[in-house]
């Protein structure tokens, strides 16, 4: 388990009501952020504290691990300086009974402030730059005790506070919304002849042309090495929902991979480089992860890949694979 400390600003009534925090991927200027990225380092079960208006409001567990998404409606107008797509964690927060004043206490844990990237100053004020930060679990401890001691149970078993929080389904819910806003939106142009739109609505499932294309230059699964075409996904490496209409249907930007294994890819929890090395991410569960067919004590290659598919593995590994850059 790791603790997380997130200054929430403007957004803090929208992501601790609705349950997620939610940054874009980079800053105005293109740049990636320290303070961005390190959502891509939050697993399901971790422990995130939520501080607005100079004071400690809530506290909770990620319910899953990070995962690209666009912005959330309800940001209005105060997110319109941001990018549209972005990093989100859902979180089960838990709104403190009474919010704690950080500069009233700050005398007591100043001393287990981490020495860089703090969320706060040393005088109690936040730091401004600073979104998701990193915090030791004795700051953690100290908070909790400060602020509402019944949640010291949160400090406890890792894997009971992932079977409490953990929603039924493993992929978020508002990625199948995503999906279906633009599956009707598609359905409903008329710039494109009906096999195209019947094509690109197949596409989503790794069906229909799609599927033909990949076959073209996929055999088998990269991992595994499963060839029975029955048991294969098609899976998009730029997800579906990421993609131009042209990419959604395009052989190169696809793969052929067994259940388990699409899985991984499709969640970012590993990747491949330009080599055919296989990256895991370091917030994959190594048991879970073995055991789907992934060692990991020794390097894995998956093959060579060809040129149209090494440019949509690096939009990959720079906009899906969980692992900060920076």
């Amino acid at each position: 388990m790791r603790f997380w400390w997130v200054n929430h600003k403007q957004t803090f009534r929208h992501e601790v009501e609705n349950g997620y925090i939610w940054c874009p991927k980079v800053k105005k200027n293109g740049v990636r952020n320290h303070y961005y990225e390190t959502l891509r380092e939050v697993r399901q079960g971790d422990l995130i504290f939520s501080f607005a208006f100079a004071q400690l409001q809530a506290v909770g567990p990620a319910r899953l691990a990070c995962y690209s998404c666009p912005k959330p409606n309800e940001f209005g107008k105060v997110g319109e300086a941001w990018n549209d797509l972005g990093w989100r964690v859902d979180v089960g927060f838990q709104k403190f009974r009474t919010p704690l004043r950080i500069k009233d206490v700050i005398g007591k844990i100043a001393h287990l402030l981490p020495r860089q990237y703090s969320p706060i100053q040393e005088n109690g004020h936040g730091n401004q730059v600073a979104y998701l930060s990193e915090i030791p679990r004795a700051l953690a401890a100290a908070l909790i005790d400060l602020a509402e001691p019944s949640l010291n149970v949160l400090l406890g078993d890792t894997s009971l506070v992932r079977e409490e929080t953990a929603p039924m389904t493993p992929e978020p819910a508002i990625l199948f919304e995503w999906e279906e806003r633009i599956q009707t939106t598609i359905l409903e142009r008329v710039d494109l002849p009906e096999t195209t739109r019947k094509a690109l609505i197949a596409a989503r499932r790794g069906q229909g042309r799609f599927r033909q294309e990949v076959h073209r230059i996929e055999r088998e699964c990269r991992i595994t090495h499963v060839k029975n075409s029955e048991h294969l996904i098609a899976s998009h490496i730029k997800p579906w929902r990421e993609a131009t209409d042209a990419e959604r249907l395009s052989g190169a930007n696809g793969l052929l991979l067994t259940p388990s294994i699409d899985h991984l890819f499709d969640r970012g929890f590993i990747s491949f480089g330009d080599e055919g090395e296989v990256l895991v991410s370091p917030i994959a569960d190594t048991d879970s992860v073995s055991k789907m067919g992934i060692s990991l004590d020794r390097p894995i290659f998956a093959g060579r890949f060809n040129e149209d598919q090494k440019h949509f593995l690096d939009y990959h590994r720079k906009q899906i694979f969980l692992k900060a850059a920076i």
